[in-house]
């Protein structure tokens, strides 16, 4: 069905509205039709109701058809116009349509064919012209919502980074106390384990047996509160930058085996084997021999705290690209998947609760993570739980030494080759492990 069409004629001659009438109800247009004889009723229809086009004459009696529509477009009415021009009128129509008029037609052209086609292509222009404005309007309040977005994501920014300043101004405060702290408390450490050595020396007088136990007790937790201070002034250090490495050639298969010697005594304490297998055509290495002692003494220390019965094993070998590896390998409790890399994380334990079986501050494994970075080296990890873990130390021969310190020293003997790596730092796997050479049979 045709669209019945809304449409007023502004003429205030009555042939020419008799013509413009005639040629529209010829053309077969479906409309209803609406006539004015000068421009102040034109501009009152026009604000009272909505028309689907305007055919204007543009010699009103009461003004011309340009200051009518400057008039209509100052109100913002918006409406297709089609002017009517009389002759010696066409030097105008670019005013006309400068002004606002959709198109113009010249009196003297009215006919049914040119009327109709100049009404569709008013209409059809009109129309593209406010989905163009609906389109613009939707972009410049799409760019209006930008605008206020961004504004406030730059506020939230800011918020972020004043909250950042915050954090790491509170974390080198947290840093500075931890060193602090854990150096004040070091002296009258020191002092505790000192005096119960002495009072355990016989020259200075002999202790019942319930005194030396007592004694011992003392000297024994006053150790163990020495290693947690320890860790944690190291951690602080690590954590604020202030730890140096201090490399020098050293035999690392002697490090190993001092390492295990010292934590051999725990693993007695639990009836654990403690086996050590080394297999490097040169032991000769260029790091910090006191660093590395520590690393194997904290992987050592944790594979002996959570194995409670079953084989420890430390295994020293070769690695191409001037690389030896370190392993560390228990019939512990095994760490499940979930827990890989939250393990490295300081102060994070897998069972956080204050009734937790197994105590410590849980910086060893952070610890070893940084240490092990600032080698240019790598940690793996393979673990099943009721199996066992395997925690493996990938450490170039030779670290590379802060700018400003100096060439490290030629190392003999290096061996030469191309560096593979299969798995990425702390990636884990279930598959089965061939143990080393005259080890028992491990299963991960």
């Amino acid at each position: 069905m045709e669209e019945t069409l809304k449409i007023l004629v502004v003429e205030d001659d009555e042939v020419d509205r008799m013509a413009v009438r005639c040629a529209l109800t010829k053309a077969g247009v479906q409309m209803e039709l609406s006539e004015v004889g000068n421009g102040n009723d034109a501009f009152s229809a026009l604000s009272t109701s909505a028309y689907d086009c305007v055919f204007l004459d543009y010699h009103l009696p009461d003004q011309d058809g340009l200051t009518l529509i400057q008039q209509l477009r100052f109100s913002e009415i918006k409406v297709p116009l089609v002017v009517l021009t009389g002759q010696g009128d066409e030097q105008i129509t670019l005013q006309l349509i400068e002004a606002g008029a959709t198109d113009y037609l010249s009196k003297s052209r009215i006919s049914p064919e040119s009327l109709a086609q100049v009404l569709r292509s008013a209409i059809r222009v009109y129309r593209a012209e406010m989905q163009a404005d609906l389109a613009n309007q939707q972009l410049r309040e799409t760019h209006e919502q930008l605008i206020r977005k961004n504004q406030e994501l730059e506020r939230q920014q800011q918020l972020i980074q004043m909250q950042n300043f915050k954090l790491s101004e509170a974390s080198l405060l947290k840093s500075h106390f931890l060193g602090t702290m854990s150096h004040e408390l070091r002296t009258p450490m020191n002092a505790i384990i000192g005096f119960s050595q002495i009072l355990l020396r016989p020259k200075f007088g002999q202790l019942t047996h319930q005194q030396a136990d007592m004694v011992e007790r003392i000297l024994n937790n006053g150790k163990h509160l020495l290693m947690l201070l320890n860790e944690v002034l190291d951690f602080s250090k690590l954590e604020a930058g202030r730890l140096d490495l201090k490399a020098e050639i050293f035999d690392i298969s002697k490090v190993i085996n001092l390492a295990v010697a010292e934590m051999r005594s725990l693993a007695d304490a639990k009836n654990l084997s403690l086996l050590v297998q080394t297999d490097l055509q040169n032991p000769l290495v260029f790091n910090d021999p006191v660093r590395i002692k520590q690393i194997l003494i904290n992987l050592l220390s944790n594979a002996i705290k959570f194995t409670e019965s079953g084989d420890i094993w430390v295994e020293v070998k070769e690695l191409p690209a001037n690389r030896v590896a370190i392993i560390v390998q228990d019939t512990g409790i095994g760490i499940a998947p979930r827990d890989f890399k939250r393990i490295f994380e300081a102060f994070r334990q897998v069972d956080q609760t204050i009734t937790r079986k197994y105590p410590g501050t849980g910086l060893g494994l952070a610890i070893i993570d940084s240490l092990v970075r600032m080698m240019g080296g790598k940690i793996f990890l393979e673990s099943k739980l009721g199996i066992g873990s395997m925690f493996k130390i990938e450490l170039p021969r030779q670290i590379t030494l802060p700018t400003g310190a100096g060439e490290p020293p030629p190392i003999q003997g290096d061996s030469d080759g191309v560096f593979c790596s299969a798995k990425n730092p702390h990636q884990s796997s279930s598959q089965s492990r061939k143990a080393p050479i005259g080890y028992p049979k491990f299963k991960l």
